[in-house]
């Protein structure tokens, strides 16, 4: 299987995006991320375990995010529109394992991007990326239950609908108390689904 942590990665681009390893040095990227994380609609249905609450954890974040592809236990890549490179949010490869050829994938989109199939798009993109660029067989996807519109990028992108995984993500804001959870999964095997229209 090809490494993931040639730095900086690009996936290939297409459906108006183009996809770019984070830069934990840049202060755009920085600020990027950190409006990610404040945003109320990220924080409704995501509770990093660490949180991110200011421009030194949000560049420690990128920091370890960039360690960890490094390592080739991870990706992360800055979702931007392909002509102006503006930042629209993220997309994610974690806890990859090469020996079962396996990655979990989750993503987020900045509020004024909304709306405009960014996920989508960028969920294609990088799906098509890890299944034969990096040779990877199996890709997970979860989101809490109750997060509608996840569910329906992820069934636009092939991920189909596996189960409910109970208690398997914190609730709102708290590390305390855990929600269910959909499990999507795509497979190398599984047709490609057609582009977003």
């Amino acid at each position: 299987m090809p490494r993931t942590n040639e730095r900086p990665v690009a996936a290939p681009r297409g459906h108006g995006l183009r996809l770019h390893s984070w830069n934990p040095d840049s202060a755009a990227d920085v600020e990027a991320w950190l409006r990610g994380h404040r945003d109320p609609g990220f924080r409704r249905w995501n509770t990093p375990l660490k949180p991110v609450t200011d421009l030194d954890s949000a560049r420690e974040s990128l920091r370890i995010r960039a360690r960890q592809q490094e390592e080739g236990v991870s990706l992360s890549l800055r979702i931007t529109d392909e002509e102006t490179g503006t930042t629209l949010g993220h997309i994610g490869l974690g806890e990859i394992s090469r020996p079962l050829r396996l990655a979990h994938v989750g993503y987020w989109v900045l509020p004024e991007a909304r709306g405009r199939g960014v996920a989508t798009r960028a969920l294609l993109l990088a799906a098509g990326h890890a299944l034969t660029t990096l040779g990877l067989h199996r890709l997970e996807l979860a989101h809490a239950l109750g997060h509608d519109a996840s569910c329906r990028v992820a069934e636009r992108c092939g991920f189909r609908l596996e189960g409910t995984l109970r208690g398997a993500m914190f609730e709102e804001d708290d590390r305390d108390t855990f929600r269910d959870a959909h499990l999507h999964a795509r497979l190398a095997t599984d047709g490609v689904p057609a582009p977003a229209a």
